[in-house]
């Protein structure tokens, strides 16, 4: 992606360094669970009500890379703000900029409090997006799914879901949650994933319109999609799947509508609610 000497976002709030606190309890299978629960836009709010939060080391030095990382997470964030506005000014909408949070080790949201190893996620409480930049070397050695572009799908997945807050889909999911079973509400999760996916294939349409994608910026974009699949996580962390727990969707699923949007452009073909088939 073309993005170095271009314009980055006012809206990024640094707290790297500013943590305070880690996360106890629930050792490495609770790490896993937080992954495939909240990867890529899960609400951190349950299962960090069931962990504790001790004193922990904040010290953090900005490396090279995280300096780089940083810029390129505030040019991809500043490319969402222009598309997003331009998208919601034809449908006759006004498009309010979320904030994006950079933080080290742990960080205190309105969701509650959430560790790196989380992932990325997007808290409708505060409006608020969160990404420990460690994530890049995870996404690209864990998840096997390197490139820039990779990670820009990753800011662009979690602004779509900051997409589906001010179009009252969050709200109705938090409406729908409170009346429906955990197993009933995980198949509404997938849904709301995989639109925002979708809409993170919006923007990618309109960045390419811009003419800031490289040759080889899609692959690594579905790269990512396939990779944090609700299949393809749980099959790593525990050798097999459980499908009525998936909440973002398979792998198959991601691509799919990831790649949807790229085609579209557009908020009209992301209904994966009223979609009959997945």
């Amino acid at each position: 992606m073309e993005w170095k000497g271009r314009r980055g976002s006012s809206n990024v709030e640094d707290r790297r360094g500013m943590g305070g606190k880690t996360l106890v309890g629930g050792g490495i299978g609770g790490i896993v669970m937080l992954l495939i629960v909240m990867f890529l836009g899960g609400d951190p709010s349950d299962m960090l009500s069931n962990l504790t939060a001790s004193p922990g080391n904040t010290e953090y030095v900005e490396t090279e890379q995280d300096k780089e990382l940083a810029e390129f997470v505030s040019v991809v964030l500043a490319d969402t703000e222009d598309v997003w506005t331009e998208v919601f000014e034809k449908e006759g909408m006004e498009y309010r900029e979320p904030i994006l949070v950079l933080y080290s080790g742990s960080v205190q949201s309105a969701c509650g409090m959430a560790g790196s190893a989380v992932g990325p996620f997007y808290c409708p409480a505060d409006e608020k997006l969160y990404i420990d930049l460690g994530f890049y070397d995870e996404l690209q050695t864990q998840f096997k799914a390197p490139g820039d572009f990779a990670m820009a799908y990753v800011i662009a997945h979690e602004v779509g879901h900051h997409v589906q807050k001010l179009l009252g889909i969050s709200d109705e999911m938090a409406r729908i949650r409170s009346q429906v079973s955990e197993e009933e509400y995980n198949k509404y999760s997938v849904r709301l994933e995989l639109q925002a996916d979708y809409l993170a294939g919006v923007w990618a349409h309109h960045a390419q319109g811009m003419g800031v994608l490289e040759e080889g910026d899609l692959d690594e974009a579905l790269n990512a999609a396939s990779a944090v699949g609700d299949d393809t996580i749980q099959k790593r962390a525990r050798g097999y799947v459980v499908p009525e727990s998936f909440t973002h969707g398979t792998s198959k699923q991601r691509k799919s509508w990831f790649y949807r949007g790229f085609e579209a452009g557009n908020l009209e073909e992301g209904d994966t609610f009223g979609a009959g088939n997945l």
